[in-house]
C-alpha cells in the first residue's frame, strides 16, 4: 500500500540545562527560535491535521507555541512512544494506520536520536542511516513517495 500522509517532524526548541532545570522547559532562546519558525510556519501555509508531543515538558511547550501560530491550539496531542530513546517501528505503524484512516498530515515534536531514526526508517528503510541534521526549532516535512516518504523542506530559525 502507499503511503498518502504528510509528516512534520519537529526536534523540541532549544531548553535549559538538566542543571538549571530538571524539568528542562523551553529557553528563552528557544521561544524566540519557535516563534519565528511558527510565524514562518503559518505563512506558508502548513496546517496538520494534529499536533503530536511526546509529553516532556520542552516538546509540549514547542508544540504549543507552533500550535498558536497555525491556530490549531486545540489540536495538540501527548502521544506515548515518542521520547528519545523510544523504539521507532511502533511509531511508523501507527504513522501507517493514520494515513490508512484518512488523516492527511500531521506533526511530531520530540527528541533525538527518536526523530533522526524515525526519520530515517521512513526514508530509507533503515533508522540508522542518518538522513535529516535536526536541528533545534526546526521543522523537517516528509512527504509520500511510493511506500516510503522523501524529504520535501526543511524550516528553520535560519529562514524565519
Amino acid at each position: 500500500m502507499e503511503v498518502a500522509l504528510d509528516i512534520y517532524l519537529i526536534q523540541h526548541a532549544e531548553s535549559v540545562s538538566e542543571k538549571e532545570d530538571p524539568q528542562r522547559p523551553v529557553s528563552e532562546e528557544g521561544k524566540a527560535t519557535m516563534e519565528k519558525v511558527g510565524s514562518l510556519a503559518a505563512r506558508l501555509g502548513i496546517n496538520p491535521d494534529i499536533i503530536y508531543h511526546s509529553g516532556k515538558l520542552r516538546a509540549k511547550q514547542t508544540a504549543e507555541i507552533l500550535a498558536q501560530h497555525l491556530r490549531l491550539s486545540d489540536k495538540v496531542r501527548e502521544r506515548p512512544g515518542l521520547a528519545p530513546l523510544d523504539q521507532v517501528p511502533p511509531t511508523a505503524d501507527w504513522l501507517e494506520k493514520e494515513a490508512a484512516s484518512g488523516t492527511r498530515s500531521l506533526a511530531i515534536v520530540g527528541h533525538l536520536p527518536f526523530l533522526d531514526k524515525l526519520a530515517s526508517l521512513l526514508v530509507a528503510g533503515n533508522e540508522d542511516i542518518g538522513v535529516v541534521a535536526f536541528q533545534h526549532g526546526a521543522i523537517v516535512k516528509l512527504v509520500p513517495a511510493g511506500r516510503k516518504y522523501a524529504v520535501q523542506s526543511v524550516i528553520s530559525k535560519q529562514l524565519a
